[in-house]
């Protein structure tokens, strides 16, 4: 009986420990990143979004090629390394900087990269263009190196560039220390970027750079044949981004793996106008080879099935405000002139979510000090989607004033003179 009763208690005992845990955990989840996982997950889940944890990949982005908004992240800005994929900002750069009949020598140090390699030797010439092909279908590292050392003068001459373009294109956490991507670290950290950078580079060469045509024609190609200058050697190359097969409307993508970085992907897509980018930072590692189709699939459909064009038109909430001390013709009064404002800009579209609001913002003052010219600015509308800013529109005097002064009246009532003396 006495261990009957002793049960009981423990029993009791235990029941009330378990509630103070949960209790605990309920009263602290805002701090445990756990439980903002969960609700995070929660709160997607509901909106029709993905859950952070439906994706293989560490970081993930889906961005809209034609804005650069992010439409959705896991990890979108954490730092890692990224392989292969550092070869869409040695393809642009050199399509831009190149002349792509250019004779390229092959270095010691280029012959001695380590596979993926085409297999050059020291001393050989190829056709700038002919790398290039090399380079995104099969990835080879030796290419990648030899392109380096003649764009910029050196490997390290190249990365200076490669880190130049990234921080012009707004990139905030990437450093390039290598053309091909092998892992690599120098006195300024490792060679990383973040796969919201990546998406923007991605962005850039096939949305803004001068040369994206050329950049989609290589990327697209599904495999390309070639000898070195002098005629020897026949080299093939075929196309290992899976993707373009994989979705209709697939553009171009470039693949990547090293042992730091695990899997990697950046691939782009076109339906119906909208044009959707797709970055993966360490999707798996062997023998997980597939996970970043399934992982690029699922954005891609998200997009596509979620995401459509929306018009944003600049306007005003008023069209004028008071120039104080303004003189708008007529007689000179003491009260402040209304003044007709415009916008800048046009027209503008955004990938939207029905589920999404725009919300508008005017920052215009209600009056403003003569004289005033017309063009000078005055202030700026502003539309943003969950507090981030979208569109901005700048608003401009549409007309001059003068100012009301001593000689202003003075000039008003010579003239109303004069003009009554000869009536």
């Amino acid at each position: 009986m006495r261990n009957k009763i002793k049960l009981k208690k423990w029993k009791k005992t235990a029941v009330v420990l378990l509630f103070a845990i949960v209790f605990t955990l309920f009263s602290f989840s805002a701090h445990c990143p756990f439980f903002q996982v969960l609700a995070e997950e929660t709160e997607t889940a509901q909106s029709g979004g993905i859950k952070p944890s439906e994706l293989y990949a560490q970081s993930a982005v889906l961005m809209d090629a034609e804005s650069g908004r992010i439409l959705f992240a896991k990890n979108g800005q954490e730092a890692r390394p990224m392989a292969s994929t550092t070869k869409i900002m040695t393809c642009i750069l050199t399509l831009e900087k190149g002349n792509l009949s250019d004779r390229v020598a092959v270095s010691g140090e280029a012959s001695a990269q380590p596979a993926v390699k085409l297999g050059v030797r020291s001393g050989q010439e190829f056709y700038l263009r002919d790398l290039l092909y090399s380079l995104m279908l099969e990835s080879h590292n030796d290419s990648a190196v030899a392109i380096a050392e003649h764009i910029g003068g050196s490997v390290e001459g190249f990365a200076d560039m490669m880190n130049a373009k990234a921080e012009e294109l707004g990139c905030e956490d990437t450093y390039f220390i290598t053309p091909n991507g092998l892992d690599a670290q120098d006195d300024e950290g490792v060679h990383h970027t973040t796969a919201g950078d990546l998406a923007r580079i991605m962005k850039y060469c096939i949305m803004d750079s001068g040369k994206k045509e050329e950049f989609l024609e290589i990327t697209r190609t599904e495999s390309y044949s070639f000898s070195d200058c002098s005629g020897n050697g026949n080299y093939s190359c075929v196309n290992h981004n899976s993707f373009l097969k994989m979705m209709e409307g697939a553009l171009s993508g470039k693949t990547g793996f090293t042992a730091d970085a695990g899997y990697c992907y950046v691939g782009a897509l076109e339906d119906g106008g909208r044009t959707f980018i797709v970055a993966l930072l360490a999707c798996g590692w062997p023998n997980n080879k597939s996970y970043k189709w399934a992982d690029t699939r699922k954005l891609m459909t998200y997009g596509i099935e979620n995401y459509f064009y929306r018009e944003i038109t600049p306007k005003l909430t008023e069209d004028t405000i008071k120039a104080a001390g303004g003189f708008g013709g007529g007689f000179p009064q003491k009260e402040p002139v209304e003044l007709k404002l415009r916008t800048g800009g046009g027209v503008r579209r955004l990938l939207l979510k029905q589920s999404e609001e725009i919300t508008m913002d005017t920052d215009v003052p209600s009056v403003i000090s003569a004289p005033v010219k017309a063009g000078a600015r005055l202030g700026s509308i502003t539309y943003a989607v969950d507090g981030r800013i979208v569109a901005y529109y700048p608003v401009f005097a549409a007309e001059n004033i003068g100012e009301r002064s001593l000689m202003t009246c003075v000039s008003y009532v010579a003239g109303t003179f004069m003009f009554q003396s000869q009536d």
